[in-house]
C-alpha cells in the first residue's frame, strides 16, 4: 500500500520505517530534511513539501498519516486539506484530544475526504515489538488503510477499530491515564524500599524478582529494574516529570461526568508539582520510565 508518513520524529520514524522494510510504498514527509533522507537511504520516496506528497500519489486520493504533537494538529490539516484530493484519507495517530477529533473529523468530511483517529502506543519499542493501535473513524476508510495496520502490529502488537470518529483517541487517552496511575505506583514502592526502615535494599533485584509472574510483572515494573540496575540512586536525574495532556483530558471529562478518578488525579498532581521543584526518588523514577519507554528528555541535575 503506498502511505505518507508525515512527522519522522521518535515514533514517526519507527512508523516509516517498519512500513517500508515491511512492503509498503512510504512517501517520508518531515518539516526537517535529515530524516526525510534517512528513510530516503533505505528506499522510500522524498517528499520535502505538502504538494510532493500529493504529487507522489499522482493526483490520486492519498492517504497520510500524522505523527505530529496535538497543539499543531488544527493548522496542519488546514494545510493538508488546502492540498489534498477529495477522497484521501488521513490519519491522526498521535495523542489528540477526542473532543477535537470529532469536531475535526466534520471539517476533513465537509471538504471530501475522511480522518481516522489512530491512537498509537508502543513507544520506541513499536519498530521490534508491535504497536498497539486503537483506531476510531468511518469503517470503510478504516478497512483501507487495515493493511498497514496488520504490519505495524507485527510481531506481538494489536489494532482493533472502537466505533466513530474519537473513540480511538478516547481509548488512548484513557490508556494513558491508566499509564500515569500504574507508573506512580511502581515509582512510589521502589522510593519506599529505598527509603523505609531497611537499609542498603537491592532495589533492581526486588524488580528482578518482581518480573518474575509476580502479581506486578509488567514491562513497566520491567523498565524500573533495569533502569535501577543500571543507576541505583539515579543520579544525574533532576525528577521533572511532564505531562502530555491525556490525563489532564480524561479528568476533565471524568469531571464533567461526576466520576470518580483519585488514583489518576493523585498521579497527575505529582508530575505537576514536580514542575514546581517538589522532587524526590519517585519523581526520578518515573522520568526514567518515561525516557525508557518513549524516549522523553530527562531533565538533568
Amino acid at each position: 500500500m503506498k502511505i505518507a508518513i508525515s512527522g519522522l520524529g521518535r515514533m514517526g520514524m519507527q512508523i516509516a520505517r517498519k512500513l517500508q522494510e515491511g512492503g509498503h510504498t512510504v512517501i517520508a514527509h518531515n518539516r526537517s530534511k535529515e530524516p526525510v533522507a534517512e528513510m530516503q537511504a533505505i528506499g522510500a520516496t522524498a517528499a520535502f513539501t505538502k504538494e510532493e506528497v500529493v504529487a507522489a500519489f499522482q493526483n490520486e486520493p492519498a492517504i497520510v498519516w500524522l505523527m505530529i504533537p496535538s497543539d499543531v494538529v488544527d493548522s496542519e490539516l488546514d494545510d493538508w486539506l488546502s492540498v489534498l484530493p477529495p477522497e484521501s484519507i488521513l490519519i491522526d495517530g498521535g495523542n489528540s484530544d477526542f473532543r477535537q477529533t470529532k469536531i475535526r473529523s466534520e471539517r476533513v468530511a465537509a471538504r471530501g475526504s475522511t480522518l481516522l483517529d489512530i491512537g498509537t502506543s508502543g513507544g520506541i519499542w513499536g519498530y521490534a515489538n508491535g504497536f498497539s493501535m486503537m483506531a476510531g473513524g468511518d469503517a470503510s476508510g478504516f478497512k483501507t488503510i487495515e493493511p498497514v495496520l496488520q504490519t505495524l502490529s507485527l510481531p506481538e502488537g494489536a489494532y482493533h477499530r472502537f466505533g466513530e470518529s474519537g473513540t480511538g483517541h478516547f481509548v488512548k487517552m484513557t490508556h494513558n491515564a491508566i499509564e500515569y496511575g500504574m507508573m506512580q505506583s511502581l515509582a512510589e514502592g521502589y522510593r519506599f524500599l529505598k527509603e523505609g526502615p531497611y537499609k542498603n535494599i537491592n532495589l533492581a533485584a526486588a524488580g528482578e524478582v518482581w518480573q518474575h509472574h509476580s502479581v506486578i510483572t509488567s514491562w513497566l515494573n520491567e523498565l524500573c529494574r533495569d533502569a535501577l540496575a543500571e543507576n541505583p540512586e539515579l543520579a544525574g536525574i533532576d525528577g521533572f516529570v511532564a505531562e502530555s495532556g491525556e490525563a489532564r483530558w480524561t479528568l476533565e471529562v471524568a469531571k464533567d461526568m461526576s466520576l470518580d478518578m483519585p488514583s489518576i488525579q493523585a498521579s497527575f498532581d505529582v508530575r505537576l508539582a514536580s514542575q514546581q521543584g517538589k522532587t524526590n526518588f519517585t519523581t526520578k523514577l518515573l522520568a526514567a520510565m518515561r525516557n525508557a519507554f518513549g524516549g522523553h528528555k530527562i531533565n538533568k541535575e
